[in-house]
């Protein structure tokens, strides 16, 4: 058996990169200081997103923008972000890959199409549970217009391919809390399997800080990923990520190499 040494190549191939984007490449103004970031001084900060009134929403730091500026150089960057097409619009930052975005129901090419075979997948999937979805809907609509709530429900809904029309459906349901109480989203999440018939059966449920999500089973960063490693991405290119969550970790797992930020939800649960 002959042995083979490493020799350097001029011809680069570029690695893919699997990037989670809110709390991994940036954060809002509150959670800079909560987390302390270094190189956060606003006048070094660079805005990465803004809100709905189109104002600056979240900031990456100095070496957050210098890992981005790596990133776009030297990979070919891959958005896997919770993020739904009308708030993806509102991260200013390029991108000109894959985009998997809210929670993996959806998968857009580099030209912005959706792929349309994840989409009639996915409408196989989530079809079935939309009856169950707005009983939910309405649930805590109703709710939440209670004087005494605090809690803010917003349905996440797309339009999918129905064979010969589109069809619109929820896909999955996200909660805040107003007050930011994140214990009240936690004893809300305990609750929400007596709430509907088979819960378990047909839902998970994913918390991180402010963040409640109800989410069908078949609806997950994880299953989007597997199939463009399967079906759309060179095997023969390497591959890594980076998340903040424990949602995250499941597709993470899927890359050759992976890791987190030194903070966030992903981060408190390896270092307790």
């Amino acid at each position: 058996m002959t042995t083979s040494f490493f020799e350097s190549n001029p011809n680069l191939i570029k690695p893919y990169a699997l990037m989670d984007l809110d709390d991994t490449l940036f954060q809002t103004q509150r959670k800079i200081e909560a987390w302390d970031l270094p190189t956060a001084d606003p006048k070094n900060l660079v805005c990465a997103t803004v809100n709905k009134q189109d104002e600056p929403l979240s900031f990456m730091s100095q070496r957050q923008a210098t890992f981005f500026n790596w990133l776009l150089a030297s990979t070919e960057l891959i958005v896997v972000t919770a993020r739904d097409r009308d708030e993806i619009k509102r991260v200013k930052l390029p991108f000109n890959s894959w985009q998997v975005l809210t929670h993996g129901a959806i998968i857009l090419t580099s030209n912005g199409e959706l792929l349309s075979t994840w989409q009639q997948h996915m409408y196989q999937q989530l079809s079935p549970l939309q009856n169950k979805l707005n009983q939910l809907s309405q649930l805590f609509a109703s709710h939440s217009k209670n004087d005494n709530s605090q809690l803010v429900f917003t349905p996440h809904i797309d339009n999918f391919d129905a064979g010969s029309t589109n069809e619109e459906l929820t896909i999955y349901l996200a909660i805040k809390h107003a007050k930011k109480d994140h214990r009240a989203l936690k004893e809300l999440a305990e609750k929400l399997p007596t709430l509907i018939r088979d819960f378990a059966q047909d839902f998970y449920v994913h918390v991180n800080a402010n963040n409640l999500a109800i989410l069908p089973h078949a609806i997950h960063k994880q299953h989007a990923v597997q199939f463009l490693l399967d079906h759309h991405l060179d095997s023969q290119r390497p591959s890594f990520g980076f998340g903040d969550s424990l949602a995250d970790l499941p597709f993470l797992q899927l890359l050759d190499w992976y890791g987190m930020p030194n903070h966030g939800q992903l981060h408190d649960n390896l270092s307790s």
